[in-house]
């Protein structure tokens, strides 16, 4: 009871210090009730069917990665937060608090504080909700009418997530505080020691070399897995927690170099301290930098991996694609379609297909749906689609037989594979051939006998050296069907806006909370150096050139946080790109240098824009007055 008191007091002497610990958890709280209410929403009947799993796994990315920015920001903030309170504990352990009281105290003061932040969080998101799905509605990406559903479980997996992360924000930092001792207590240096612990360092390098050994493995045994979603979102987090824990060993380096980038003229001669100043108060400087390495790394990761993924399948389906022409048919119209583009004087090769669902039997017997396309004309197939082939022959495909690529296991010509048909009749087929695996549309083949109620939606057509592009269209034209060139095909069949929607809906929100948690840290530690800040002041310093090393040395440790964030989204396209050449997938090199630019603009801009105002209140007292607290 006695430390509750104390850990009570303690909250309300220090509400500057503690108001960056607790806006950072209310907010990230209030993002993962927005997610979590939206998640309910599709859920329980928002949407169905493909549109269904689209918004679900949408936002449970979004929920997720959301959970993982505030836990990282809130861990650097209750770091920061109780490294400041040096002196305070010391003189807790100089009263007679043993070492297990004050982790007590710590520890409950972060309950509390937990407690509050989820709670605030919690109304903060139930508030922001219905927006939310508003916006997703007209942005297209849940149907018209998408509202909120009555349901309760949001918001007590919010609150209770709430104080998970505060209680595991706080792990490290009450281990740090029982170490404390009652010598502290008389400690006036703000030099930070210690700060490298060998634990730190330890799961630091743990962290890295698990990244290394995933990549490498997948790399040596799965290439494509590094090229899927729930992969590039969830592997940069390694390297964002490897960052951050080996920050006091790659910190000081990019300090000394960055430093020296800086004008000497925004800071004067006080400008020879930014350095000293950032590499003394390493504390400091990862609690700043650590809402913009997430944010850069993420932003990175995110932008650029779709998009790496995206140009690397138009790379895959151009070079795979050998037709000229690509038609579409109108609904029911697919025979005369069919002989008037046959009658078309000089169409060198003609290749209808058509999709269909076909079913694998594993060895334990579980039916495995995948996405097939169906012909009538195998040798057609063969001369247009380009297949990678492995082994065997499109050309010998027939009544009896599959295409399949090798990812299925089943890599030998003639071998039988139990297959499950659209209409649930059950056949055994053998392989006619086997495809390497890629990303794009190389995926099962099979005859239109394979295919029961399968129509088809794409014809492929050649021209000959006499045929011209306009007798094809004049002959689909009469049966409504639709004539598009390769390259218009190919366009069309990407989809830019909805992927750019999923990386916004992804990113947004957790961009918004780095930003609020960077300037809510540059002003809680601007604040806590009203004494440092005073000591310059006296030894010659004028106001405005505090102000500007104030300033500077933000921008400076903001820039560290973006170049660890850029190294991490580096490492990681580099993983992708590595796979994509694993994979022989002639894709182009696509860097997000406009959405990493900005997010790195943007966090250097509200460096300066908070750190100046922040220094300029700290120095509002006389600094005599200051210098003697």
């Amino acid at each position: 009871m006695r430390m509750l008191r104390i850990a009570l007091k303690s909250l309300k002497a220090r509400p500057v210090s503690l108001l960056g610990a607790f806006l950072a958890l209310a907010l990230g709280v209030a993002m993962t009730a927005v997610m979590l209410l939206g998640l309910a929403a599709a859920l329980g009947g928002g949407a169905d069917g493909e549109e269904l799993v689209s918004l679900v796994a949408a936002l449970g990315t979004a929920g997720g990665v959301s959970a993982f920015v505030s836990a990282f920001v809130v861990a650097s903030t209750y770091s920061y937060a109780v490294a400041q309170r040096r002196r305070e504990l010391g003189l807790l352990r100089l009263a007679g608090a043993t070492r297990a009281q004050v982790r007590r105290t710590v520890l409950t003061e972060a309950l509390l504080l937990g407690a509050a932040a989820s709670a605030t969080g919690c109304l903060l998101g139930r508030l922001g909700a219905p927006a939310f799905v508003g916006r997703l509605s007209d942005a297209g990406m849940a149907p018209t009418g998408f509202s909120l559903v009555p349901v309760v479980w949001p918001l007590p997996v919010a609150f209770a997530t709430g104080l998970l992360v505060a209680l595991g924000g706080v792990a490290a930092a009450v281990r740090r505080a029982g170490r404390v001792g009652p010598l502290d207590a008389l400690r006036t240096a703000d030099l930070d020691t210690g700060v490298l612990t060998a634990g730190r360092l330890l799961t630091g390098l743990g962290l890295l070399l698990g990244f290394l050994a995933l990549a490498g493995t997948a790399l040596a045994t799965d290439p494509a897995d590094l090229l899927h979603r729930k992969t590039y979102t969830t592997r940069p987090m390694w390297l964002i927690c490897a960052s951050g824990l080996l920050s006091p060993l790659l910190a000081p380096p990019l300090i000394r170099l960055l430093g020296r980038l800086l004008p000497r003229r925004a800071t004067g001669y006080a400008g020879r301290l930014l350095p000293a100043n950032a590499a003394a108060a390493l504390r400091r400087t990862g609690a700043v930098a650590a809402p913009v390495l997430v944010a850069v790394a993420l932003t990175g990761s995110l932008a650029g991996a779709p998009a790496t993924v995206g140009a690397a399948r138009s790379a895959e389906a151009r070079a795979r694609t050998g037709a000229d022409l690509v038609v579409v048919p109108a609904a029911g119209s697919e025979g005369p379609l069919l002989a008037a583009l046959r009658a078309v004087p000089g169409v060198a090769a003609l290749s209808a297909t058509a999709p269909t669902a076909l079913s694998l039997v594993e060895a334990d017997g579980v039916a495995v749906r995948s996405e097939a396309r169906a012909t009538t004309d195998p040798a057609a197939l063969a001369a247009l689609a380009r297949l990678p082939l492995l082994a065997g022959s499109p050309a010998g495909l027939d009544d009896g037989s599959l295409v399949l690529p090798a990812e299925w296991g089943h890599t030998a010509v003639g071998e039988p594979v139990p297959v499950v048909r659209a209409d649930g009749s059950r056949t055994t087929l053998r392989v006619a051939a086997v495809l390497r695996d890629g990303l794009g549309d190389n995926g099962l083949y099979v005859t239109a006998a394979n295919a029961p109620g399968a129509r088809v939606d794409r014809v492929d057509v050649r021209l000959g050296p006499a045929a011209r592009a306009a007798d094809v269209r004049s002959a689909a034209l009469p049966h409504g069907a639709t004539v598009l060139t390769r390259e218009e095909w190919l366009a069309a069949g990407a989809s830019p806006r909805i992927t750019w929607l999923r990386t916004v809906l992804v990113l947004g929100l957790a961009l918004v909370y780095t930003g609020i948690a960077l300037a809510n840290t540059l002003l809680m530690a601007t604040a806590d150096r009203r004494r440092e800040l005073a000591l310059l002041r006296l030894a010659g310093a004028t106001r405005a050139q505090v102000v500007r090393l104030v300033t500077a040395e933000s921008v400076l440790v903001t820039a560290v946080g973006a170049v660890l964030g850029c190294a991490v989204a580096a490492v990681q396209l580099g993983s992708m790109r590595a796979a994509l050449a694993v994979l022989r997938v002639p894709a182009p090199l696509v860097l997000p240098w406009r959405p990493v630019g900005v997010v790195t603009a943007g966090a250097l801009l509200l460096a300066a824009v908070c750190a100046a105002p922040a220094a300029a209140w700290a120095l509002r007292s006389r600094p005599v007055t200051a210098a003697a607290r």
